[in-house]
């Protein structure tokens, strides 16, 4: 039985088990059902866990946290077999985030938009 891994190799881990279950399509396999659905299934997923994260977060005490955490686990497994599905590793997501390292949301988000426009002068 594989021991439990450390918290900072937990999203690494388990984007190696989503791989696995992609490569090789375990019968038995929650996740291999998921790809053999495509993005329409593992999109109606996210939808449905990113809802239960919402209302989990509405809920009061410590209890309410505690199924704010499960929800959120839910969800980042259900992002994590779309992009196992369409073959980005969890490192580039990573690499993604580290990139906006001390740049504002904002100016981050304009720089989006700004570069997703053309040109007017070409």
């Amino acid at each position: 039985m594989d021991e439990t891994p450390r918290p900072q190799e937990v999203l690494q881990r388990l984007m190696e088990v989503i791989e696995d279950r992609r490569d090789h399509s375990p019968e038995k396999s929650y996740t291999t059902r998921l790809f053999s659905g495509g993005v329409p299934a593992i999109a109606r997923k996210i939808t449905e866990e990113a809802a239960e994260v919402i209302e989990a977060a509405e809920e009061e005490g410590t209890e309410g946290c505690d199924h704010l955490i499960y929800e959120a686990a839910d969800l980042v497994y259900h992002l994590m077999v779309m992009l196992g599905y369409k073959r980005i590793h969890w490192n580039e997501v990573e690499l993604e985030l580290g990139r906006r390292f001390g740049i504002s949301g904002i100016d981050e988000k304009a720089s989006r938009q700004t570069d997703s426009q053309p040109d007017p002068e070409h």
